[in-house]
């Protein structure tokens, strides 16, 4: 597709489903409303997703969105907002000329939460192969090593300030990213772009919220007789959306704010309300379900025990610690938990167990922990949190003992972990003191003794819910 020179560029980095159902979706909606100013430049930085990537190459960008709600009512949307997808290249050339561009004014980008590769400090873990590669200068594989070249060359072509937008699930998102990056051009030495970074970029905190699930098999046909369309890369998600987003944008932005997004000072409390209620409880509804072989979350929410669980856990532990006189939060959080209950129990979405389980060495930390730490400060029960890594612990031991149906994935996880805490005299003492799940948390009497009473809970459970 022919490029209009006049428009600026949004640079995403990673387009998964995630990305093309939410933020794109923003700026389709601008698009319509006849605002034409802004489109996306697509890429990814590992060469995976091939069959989509060729897709959306195929079709200059263009791709269709099935939304479906609750009561199973399917919408479609022919989404424009990206204007050209790049094609892998491990040298990331192209990608690196399109960031440096004085029309490029935000790079934004997907990454799971384990692809920061952050302490409980914020700086760089160097346990892990890609960050000291990346480090190193050998490759550019993580967001870091991929930002630290774009910005070279930004800086090198004097193309101006840029802002660098998280769109995904990690905490406090473009605070710990900036802490990242600059621990990264720290150790590399590179203090001119280090001092370049610091007066030329922001990195806006951002919370996003809608689920997108892995496009089920029998999408594409389902667009294609309510669209006449043969998408390659059509993707799928909930009707719900939002996006709240700190307002700190160095060099402009989308009017996104007339289309849906709220433009904020603080994203803090959204966020908190958010990890702590949606993602930390889809967590916990696919790790039960898992251990009684279910495959779908919302056959996970069907069940009575797995249901009541969720719910305790928010209303006993989350909301008073996000609702206190000192501090009264900003959001509904008895309504929003009922909300996302309720998303999750959407039987449409077919969102897989498998999908949400993953990555809970990640998860532990930054959904869960949290709420535990500020239980124990406050010197209150957290019985209904324990719960959850009751269940992360079981699921690890069944995964362990091959009574998992499916492969599970942790980018945070050492393998060795797990046949580790097996082995040990006393198991769930061995979890408990696990650094990378539990930080400063790490061998708490309070810890252990709370999720050994809860992994009883959840023994009784799986046992009682079998046939």
């Amino acid at each position: 597709m022919e490029q209009n020179v006049e428009q600026n560029v949004i640079l995403h980095l990673g387009l998964g489903s995630f990305h093309r159902a939410h933020q794109a979706i923003y700026l389709d909606r601008l698009i319509e409303l006849g605002d034409a100013s802004w489109a996306i430049v697509g890429a990814n930085l590992r060469n995976d997703m091939a069959d989509t990537m060729a897709g959306l190459i195929a079709q200059q960008g263009e791709y269709t969105l099935e939304t479906v709600t609750p009561a199973g009512v399917r919408a479609y949307r022919r989404v424009r907002a990206i204007r050209e997808v790049l094609p892998f290249d491990a040298s990331l050339a192209a990608l690196i000329d399109v960031g440096a561009q004085a029309s490029t004014r935000i790079i934004a980008f997907t990454v799971t939460e384990a692809g920061y590769y952050l302490d409980p400090k914020n700086r760089l873990d160097m346990g892990f192969a890609e960050i000291v590669s990346d480090v190193a200068g050998r490759s550019a594989v993580t967001i870091y090593g991929a930002i630290a070249k774009i910005l070279a060359e930004r800086m090198a072509r004097h193309s101006g300030p840029v802002t660098l937008l998280n769109c995904d699930n990690l905490r406090s998102n473009g605070e710990r990213f900036r802490a990242g990056l600059l621990d990264f051009l720290a150790r590399r030495g590179d203090t001119a772009l280090a001092d370049w970074v610091a007066q030329n970029t922001s990195c806006p905190n951002a919370m996003v919220d809608r689920i997108t699930p892995r496009p089920p098999a029998d999408l594409a046909a389902r667009v294609a007789a309510s669209t006449g369309w043969a998408d390659r890369a059509p993707v799928m998600a909930e009707d719900f959306i939002q996006w709240v987003v700190e307002d700190r944008f160095k060099a402009g932005r989308p009017a996104w704010e007339t289309v849906g997004a709220e433009m904020v000072e603080s994203v803090h409390a959204h966020e908190e309300a958010k990890i702590r209620i949606l993602n930390a409880t889809h967590s916990g509804f696919a790790w039960a379900g898992s251990l009684l072989g279910l495959k779908f979350i919302h056959e996970d929410v069907a069940v009575p025990w797995i249901r009541r669980m969720a719910f305790d856990y928010v209303t006993d532990d989350v909301i008073p610690c996000l609702d206190t006189p000192e501090h009264p939060s900003p959001v509904d959080l008895p309504r929003y938990r009922d909300v996302v209950i309720d998303r999750f129990s959407n039987p449409y979405l077919q969102d897989t167990n498998q999908r949400v389980a993953m990555d809970g060495f990640s998860k532990i930390p930054g959904f869960i922990a949290p709420t535990i730490r500020e239980r124990i400060a406050a010197g209150a029960s957290f019985a209904s949190t324990a719960r959850l890594p009751a269940l992360f612990f079981e699921f690890l031991r069944r995964r362990h003992e091959g009574g998992i149906a499916f492969e599970y994935h942790d980018q945070a996880m050492d393998p060795a972990a797990v046949p580790a805490w097996l082995a040990a005299v006393d198991p769930i003492a061995a979890f408990c003191q696990d650094t990378i799940l539990w930080g400063t948390l790490a061998g708490s009497t309070a810890l252990t003794e709370a999720v050994r009473a809860a992994h009883v809970e959840v023994l009784a459970f799986i046992q009682g819910s079998q046939p």
